[in-house]
């Protein structure tokens, strides 16, 4: 899902990598506390450092596992966030989506080039030139309904009109996939079939349409049955119309202004929320652990077949303002270049919350922030995040080259320093 800001609608069981847990619980400046030496301590430390009320990540590879954590869970009561609870990981989801659409294109369910127009008739323009492919890539042209201004979501623009939208309940509503489609064909096509990249959340609202239409059952059903249930990922659910997150969990917060000066600003909890909105692109619920366990197991070749994982994996850079940028994007898969080379996955943003996933390969690295505070904290945030990845992969504590490019494609400018990824 595309930002921070409300606009943002941004085979067998998995086994646990061999080693020890290297360290756990809460990751603090001072010592004493497990890892606290650790440069990826440090690293974590930086984000929250850089305004973020919480930060949790976990590294997996042949050594074992690391844990880290910094920051609080909640702001009243000032708890430690915990790096084995559960969070919103936004557009992650689109992973474990892409996955189960592949997976029927193996059992010749779905075809990759066949139109959208053959399973869902008259929903969408150009539906007869838009494969599911093109849905897949966002390459479709559609546009992204959370851009929105005002009707389905607010206009981000507005402060006070946000405050209403938020004090009238407007962030529990509950919203359907047919109306996320018909906010999208409000709209003239950004750009006709195939032209280019263009993020675009509804592409994978209609892909769990699609899903739905060839198995009779709901994405979430499908995704579970195919995913969660054989991995034993169990920390993981979609929760529907249900707001609340369950189990341990850190808050969300949405800072907004309340007056002229920078310290007027509230930030306001936005944990109880309806993901209906985010559907099949978006409303995933998990755990650090279960999303690397996830990852692992695909790419390892374990819930695609090699040819379906290679049209996964192949990318094509994506394009600002002429220029080929180091992030490219495949099928529901993207690659980001670091300073060591590349990794595959995915990052995710829904109000409050801001989630990492990533992997090497060999190594696989997961990480969830709650981030805080005004435009220019937030993206100081994304850079300490790309510190972070940074150090967890390359050993570097440097940011990744080129990652602010996928963000200057979504409307937010382009520094001279580079970010952790923000496509949705």
């Amino acid at each position: 899902m595309a930002r921070r800001t409300l606009s943002a609608l941004v085979g067998a069981v998995c086994l646990a990598l061999a080693g020890p847990v290297v360290s756990a619980g809460a990751v603090e400046p001072a010592g004493g506390q497990p890892g606290a030496g650790d440069p990826r301590a440090a690293a974590l430390r930086a984000v929250t450092g850089a305004g973020a009320v919480g930060a949790i990540a976990e590294v997996r590879d042949g050594h074992g596992v690391w844990r880290g954590a910094s920051g609080v869970s909640d702001l009243a009561t000032g708890a430690p966030v915990r790096a084995d609870g559960r969070f919103r990981v936004g557009s992650v989801t689109k992973v474990f989506t892409a996955t189960t659409v592949l997976q029927l294109v193996g059992e010749r369910r779905i075809g990759l080039d066949d139109p959208v127009e053959r399973y869902l008739p008259g929903l969408v323009p150009n539906g007869d030139q838009i494969t599911v492919r093109r849905l897949l890539n966002h390459s479709s042209g559609l546009w992204d309904s959370t851009k929105e201004k005002g009707g389905v979501f607010p206009d981000r623009t507005d402060p006070a009109g946000i405050r209403d939208w938020l004090d009238h309940g407007g962030l529990t509503r509950h919203i359907t996939p047919a109306q996320v489609v018909a906010s999208s064909v409000a709209h003239p096509p950004a750009f006709p079939p195939g032209a280019r990249f263009g993020y675009s959340n509804v592409n994978y609202t209609l892909l769990g349409m699609i899903i739905e239409k060839v198995t009779g059952h709901g994405y979430a059903q499908e995704v579970t049955a195919r995913i969660l249930r054989p991995l034993g990922l169990t920390g993981t659910y979609f929760p529907g119309t249900a707001t609340g997150i369950r189990g341990p969990h850190a808050h969300g917060y949405l800072t907004l202004p309340e007056g002229p000066g920078p310290q007027d600003r509230n930030d306001r909890d936005v944990t109880v929320a309806s993901l209906t909105w985010a559907n099949s692109a978006g409303e995933l619920i998990s755990t650090l652990g279960d999303l690397n366990r996830f990852h692992r197991a695909l790419l390892d070749g374990r819930l695609l077949p090699p040819p379906l994982l290679e049209e996964m994996t192949t990318t094509t850079p994506i394009v600002v303002d002429g220029v080929p940028a180091s992030l490219g994007y495949g099928l529901g898969l993207a690659r980001w270049e670091l300073s060591c080379g590349p990794v595959y996955g995915h990052d995710g943003s829904v109000p409050g919350y801001s989630t990492q996933l990533w992997s090497s390969g060999d190594r696989q690295v997961s990480l969830s922030v709650t981030p805080r505070g005004d435009e220019a904290q937030f993206v100081a945030q994304l850079e300490a995040e790309g510190g972070f990845l940074e150090q967890a992969f390359c050993g570097t504590g440097q940011r990744g080259t080129g990652a602010a490019a996928p963000e200057a494609a979504a409307g937010v400018a382009q520094g001279s320093t580079a970010v952790a990824p923000k496509l949705g």
